[in-house]
């Protein structure tokens, strides 16, 4: 693979027609750190089309020949952890630190996913308990691959959330087309190569690079598409759902996770969780701390534990080990913090803590005191005051990817959990005892599906039933729509498409 091939169906090429490229840029200070080609239409066409054969093989290749790909790919991530994290960390900021031990991880989730895609069950039915059958029928479920899956990864973790779709997928027997945030494909080309090199037959898995908005649209909305998995704005994932179709979507949407600090917290443990999950990869994770909602009698104290942690980050060049936060990923998020941070200020709050940035690699601010929660446009810490447990409304709307509620009551926090709507609610309850808990659930950017589930996630079930036919049943059977040519002895069974 040279500096200005992107991948597609196995083939490293440059764009077709056009053969234009762009550079790849370091957020922290500019400088290039590799080119890629921009792919147009006509690249999705030629991945698609070799998707659609590759599909076809890699379906029927067994799946202990699967699993022997993706180990292999596995070992080939492991032993290039070092030069895959310095890529990482070139083109997407964040510290040479963060990037090694999230590269670090890429074996294992191979391995994970090559060990689930091995353990593919389906289930029998018992099919008596309904009226009108007997006992010489028995339902079941296969699951196959589904086909086509195009991935859509974001910028933040450009190993990870690669990996986390890109694992399931092929070890499920699909195709994958991934399409790679545009600041960050070289990792995505990197991890690639890994599968490639492993021995992945042609076809299995292309990677195109360029503009999201028309590669997005033309492979989301293609009928050879079977199942398409976005990681990204909440306003592409409703774009997405429009111009899918009948397709299976998994989406991952962004939104502003709160953090709820109750009176029996232990605040200075509550303050360093939210010193890490507030400012870790420069707070660009799916689940990052984005507001601290407080108790009134714990506030001052809170914010009081909170600033000395947030001074002592440590900004600057990404490739150095002294450095514990990394760069933003580009001019517009650092101006979009700014403006958010000024938003608040002028909603009536407090900036108690502040520092001089550089155009990217902002300086970690933390903004206290506002009035309540619909003000909040950016990172921000709130009073929690009113009635039973200090939640004053009777339903809290909060929308994030993850709410987490300090406290040592398993009532309170049972409470908490009745009247907040959230997509995921995670607890510290006995705070002494599951800081870590708390902390290294903040640390994990690993929100979709996984191992098993992923696995499941990226197949299409189908069902069907054993049925004992007699001898004059057979001539019927044998040229009936719905049996495959399938019987053995007396015993037919036939296969049921779901319509997928």
């Amino acid at each position: 693979m040279d500096a200005t091939s992107m991948l597609i169906g196995g083939q490293w090429r440059s764009a077709i027609g056009t053969g234009r490229i762009e550079d790849v840029t370091s957020p922290y200070d500019g400088s290039v750190v590799g080119t890629v080609p921009v792919a147009g239409v006509r690249d999705v066409e030629a991945a698609l089309a070799a998707a659609e054969h590759g599909a076809s093989v890699w379906r029927r290749t067994p799946a202990h020949e699967r699993m022997r790909v993706l180990m292999r790919a596995a070992d080939l991530a492991e032993q290039r952890t070092g030069e895959i994290a310095k890529t990482l960390s070139a083109e997407n900021g964040k510290t040479i630190t963060e990037a090694t031990a999230e590269a670090g991880r890429s074996g294992e989730l191979i391995r994970l996913a090559a060990f689930e895609g091995t353990q593919l069950y389906g289930d029998s039915l018992p099919l008596d308990a309904n009226p009108g059958t007997g006992l010489d029928k028995v339902g079941f479920t296969l699951r196959q691959p589904c086909g086509i899956v195009v991935a859509i990864t974001p910028f933040n973790y450009p190993a990870l959330l690669v990996l986390h779709k890109l694992a399931p997928a092929l070890a499920a027997g699909n195709a994958v087309v991934l399409k790679p945030a545009r600041t960050t494909p070289l990792t995505a080309l990197a991890l690639a190569a890994c599968f490639v090199d492993a021995g992945l037959p042609e076809g299995v898995l292309s990677v195109l690079t360029g503009p999201g908005g028309e590669l997005g649209d033309a492979l989301v909305s293609d009928p050879r598409v079977r199942k398409v998995s976005f990681t990204g704005s909440t306003r592409t994932g409703e774009r997405i759902t429009r111009m899918a179709g009948v397709k299976k979507l998994s989406l991952e949407l962004g939104a502003s996770c709160p953090v709820v600090v109750l009176p029996d917290a232990d605040l200075e443990l509550a303050a360093s969780a939210v010193a890490v999950g507030g400012y870790v990869n420069a707070g660009q994770v799916c689940i990052s701390v984005q507001r601290v909602i407080t108790h009134p009698a714990v506030s001052g104290d809170f914010l009081d534990a909170l600033v000395p942690r947030v001074q002592a980050i440590r900004t600057g060049d990404p490739s150095s080990s002294e450095t514990t936060m990394g760069s933003l990923v580009s001019l517009a998020l650092n101006n979009t913090g700014a403006a958010q941070t000024q938003f608040n200020i002028a909603a009536g709050s407090t900036l108690t803590l502040t520092g001089a940035g550089s155009q990217i690699s902002a300086s970690p601010t933390s903004v206290g005191s506002t009035a309540n929660a619909a003000t909040i446009a950016g990172p921000g810490i709130l009073d929690l005051g009113g009635t039973q447990y200090g939640v004053s409304q009777p339903r809290v709307q909060i929308f994030g990817v993850d709410e987490f509620h300090l406290t040592s009551a398993t009532k309170r926090g049972k409470f908490l959990l009745d009247v907040i709507d959230g997509k995921f609610v995670g607890q510290s309850l006995n705070f002494n005892q599951h800081a870590r808990r708390i902390l290294n659930s903040f640390l994990n950017p690993f929100q979709e599906a996984h191992g098993f589930t992923a696995i499941h996630d990226a197949m299409i079930v189908r069902q069907g039933d054993v049925h004992h036919w007699t001898d004059e049943d057979l001539p019927f059977a044998r040229n009936g729509p719905f049996l495959d040519g399938m019987h053995s002895q007396n015993t037919a069974l036939r296969r049921i498409d779901d319509g997928s």
